[in-house]
């Protein structure tokens, strides 16, 4: 028996990298005075994201992780799966909700409604 085949879709890499330099550069000017330190919580949230943030799609159904929770959505809950005008993927629920996939572009739909069928 093979284990289920899940697809993962993550940010691109480069946004970790960007928010890496953003963190060495904001360092000089957190060091100024004790009330500039919260801005070094800006890029370390934007790292944190990219490494945490995407949306995994197996058969049982899709996962969208986010900066600090995530939420399990199976096939059988979504109605529709679409995207906006800007090229990002959503799925319909048929409850009526709308859920934008992170870091799922509408050209990947395809591969992600195989994801669906992969263990069948």
């Amino acid at each position: 028996m093979s284990s289920p085949t899940i697809v993962r879709f993550r940010p691109h890499g480069a946004i970790a990298v960007a928010a890496l330099v953003a963190l060495i550069g904001t360092v000089p000017v957190a060091s100024v005075s004790w009330y500039l330190a919260p801005v070094l919580l800006i890029p370390v949230a934007v790292v944190v994201w990219a490494w945490r943030a995407g949306t995994d799609a197996g058969p049982e159904g899709v996962r969208v992780r986010a900066l600090l929770g995530d939420r399990r959505i199976p096939w059988s809950d979504i109605s529709e799966l679409g995207g906006d005008s800007r090229g990002r993927a959503l799925a319909r629920l048929t409850n009526g909700q709308v859920v934008p996939l992170t870091a799922v572009r509408v050209g990947d739909l395809q591969r992600l409604t195989d994801a669906s069928k992969a263990d069948q």
